[in-house]
């Protein structure tokens, strides 16, 4: 008679608040990490076998079966249990971030295609500098480098010099990009060197990136993986090196639970693995500097550009608060339109950056000052003229565009401010024969830059206009001149982040051009053209602006100096909120934790979503463990927490 064996099983669904495992029995040995089916009530789900077990005294379920072959590595199990505890999350939430969807379903076996865009083949010679980063990059043990390199000082070439070293080995490569948008220009990078690259992102198919996760799953030999943040749960069983290229983008933190950074992950999962993980950027967050700094961890400094003979732009800076500058058009100024022209006239590209999508922010009539806002959010409705209606941009409620004020009857409705699509509009009245496309959160899944990039490569599109998308790595050899309509409309966010992220935007724009020998011009608009996120960022003067930040959060009490919780109450009417938001803050201060700082009650900067009222807390310490302590005597419903939020908008 066969010995019945008992495993606890981790679900991918919430069964239980308290409990995240379960026993279950088998007549077959079943491995630690293997991806089962079992049921849950009268459901069947997907579970994950974590240990062993004894024969309880209750009656315990089957496991129905083995939905893979091989079982999950060991780091990964290690990595899931790590993401509970450290950012409290329940394992449901952190299994089904780390599992792609559909696991249990049947599926029609189908190979894997691979049809990456190609580069041209070129002969590099790396320099000094590049030749120095690789060689620490590879000579490391395990650990972390910050790889701190101008814009244009060939970052990717390390990338993969450093990759052909760790496969040579016979270990993987995990290589993490901010967006999808710049997935495309990677994989052309790295396809001249490494012909089989596994791409897993959310816009694939679910079936598709099921099998790419399963090719990691089974693989015999080592793999390079190329992805946004999700991709660093690839089941690579030996992995040897982790990139994270734009390393400073805010979208490497997850805002669902678990609320997770991938830059603190992937030190985890490299240190589980014994691998070597490698931070790029021009502009890495004042956090992870100091970090590297305080760890004394390499920081590896490219400072020259990779291409020899590379001509820096001239920069012209624009104070909008000066009408002449603006003769010809209200926000484009006759100095950006002049540039733009003559970059037509010669087939050569220009780049229009703008952090603001949309027509107009704002809608309002001239005659009672009546604005048009979210019935449900109260924020400002911002106007979408490609479609003639307002739409809101927390919650996506849409209204039509009113003729008349709902308030004094009056026609004198106006639209204020500038957006993207606004932008578009106006280019195309000013250039009626250029080829004119736009990037931002509202373009269509085919003209999304991962979709077009090629033609971006190619010089087939004459102006680009976008949001931050645009703003990220790319490299295109035809663009010849860049332009942001008003470089410091972040500047007035509540965030103690807010002037770093412009510093961090205005230097990356700057950096798509000055990268080979022809001349270039990047002109930028702005009321505060002296502010030091404006001036430095033009410069791209990273080290004195990090300096400058760094005494500021210093003074200030912020990150890297205090670690901070987030605590969100979210009722249905505002009296709710408050009250509740009141109730807890006396609760935590009555536990009289001497080194803790509570800050508020105070709404949040976007008190009403969809229907519902919110208020918070910000909580500091410096130390991350007595935040964790308060966050026991956080109600579990009606709350939202996070650690270490990337904001506190």
């Amino acid at each position: 008679m066969v010995k019945m064996q008992y495993y606890l099983v981790a679900t991918s669904v919430h069964a239980n608040q308290h409990h995240s495992a379960f026993t279950y029995h088998s007549q077959n040995i079943v491995s630690i990490g293997q991806v089962v089916l079992v049921s849950v009530g009268k459901k069947e789900v997907v579970g994950i076998v974590i240990g062993t077990a004894t024969k309880p005294i209750f009656t315990t379920k089957p496991i129905i079966k083995n939905l893979q072959a091989a079982p999950l590595p060991r780091p990964l199990l290690e990595l899931a249990e790590w993401l509970s505890v450290y950012y409290q999350a329940h394992p449901a939430n952190v299994w089904q971030t780390l599992l792609p969807r559909g696991l249990q379903k049947k599926r029609q076996a189908k190979e894997r295609t691979v049809d990456h865009p190609k580069r041209k083949r070129t002969t590099i010679v790396l320099n000094n500098d590049q030749i120095a980063a690789v060689h620490t990059i590879t000579t490391m043990n395990t650990g972390t480098a910050l790889l701190e390199g101008i814009t244009g000082s060939g970052k990717t070439q390390v990338y993969i010099e450093s990759a052909k070293h760790t496969l040579g080995q016979g270990k993987s490569v995990i290589i993490l990009v901010p967006e999808i948008a710049l997935t495309s220009q990677l994989v052309a990078e790295f396809s001249n060197s490494f012909p089989d690259i596994i791409l897993t992102h959310s816009t694939m198919g679910e079936a598709a990136r099921q099998r790419a996760w399963e090719t990691c799953l089974m693989a015999s030999k080592p793999l390079l993986v190329v992805g946004p943040r999700s991709a660093l749960f690839s089941p690579l069983k030996d992995l040897g090196l982790i990139i994270i290229d734009e390393c400073h983008e805010p979208s490497f933190k997850q805002e669902q639970a678990p609320r997770y950074s991938a830059l603190r992950t992937a030190r985890m999962l490299a240190s589980y693995h014994g691998a070597r993980l490698v931070l790029g950027s021009a502009t890495p967050t004042v956090v992870d500097r100091y970090l590297a700094e305080q760890s004394h961890s390499p920081i590896l400094r490219l400072t020259k550009s990779a291409r020899p003979h590379t001509q820096p732009p001239s920069i012209e800076v624009i104070d909008m608060t000066k009408k002449p500058h603006f003769t010809r058009h209200r926000f484009f100024s006759n100095t950006l339109l002049q540039t733009i022209n003559a970059s037509l006239s010669t087939g050569e590209q220009s780049l229009i950056f703008h952090n603001r999508r949309g027509s107009a922010p704002t809608t309002l009539c001239e005659n009672c000052g009546w604005s048009a806002a979210c019935a449900r959010c109260f924020v400002p409705l911002t106007l979408h003229d490609d479609s003639f209606e307002l739409r809101c941009h927390v919650c996506n409620h849409l209204e039509r565009v009113p003729t008349a004020c709902p308030t004094c009857h009056q026609a004198n409705i106006i639209h204020k401010g500038i957006g993207t699509k606004l932008i578009e509009t106006e280019l195309r009245k000013l250039f009626p024969k250029a080829t004119i496309n736009r990037f931002d959160g509202d373009s269509t899944s085919e003209q999304t830059v991962e979709k077009l990039y090629q033609q971006l490569y190619d010089g087939s599109i004459d102006i680009i206009i976008g949001t931050q998308v645009i703003a990220k790595g790319l490299d295109l050899p035809k663009l010849r001149t860049v332009g942001i309509i008003q470089a410091d409309s972040g500047l007035s966010l509540p965030d103690f982040q807010a002037s770093e992220r412009v510093f961090q935007l205005v230097s990356q724009v700057r950096g798509r051009i000055g990268r080979s020998e022809h001349a270039s011009k990047f002109i930028i608009q702005s009321y505060q053209p002296t502010h030091p996120s404006i001036a430095y960022g033009i410069k791209q003067d990273y080290e004195t602006f990090y300096h400058q930040t760094l005494a500021e959060r210093q003074r200030a009490l912020f990150p890297p100096f205090t670690h901070l919780l987030k605590l969100t109450c979210v009722y249905k009417t505002e009296a709710g909120a408050v009250k509740a938001c009141q109730a807890l803050a006396r609760e935590l201060r009555l536990k009289k934790h001497p080194a803790v700082t509570i800050l508020g009650p105070a709404p949040s900067f976007y008190e009403r979503i969809r229907d519902t009222y919110r208020w918070q807390l910000t909580l500091k310490s410096p130390k991350r463990e007595h935040l964790i302590q308060l966050l026991a005597h956080v109600p579990a419903t009606k709350w939202q927490t996070e650690l270490d939020p990337m904001s506190l908008l």
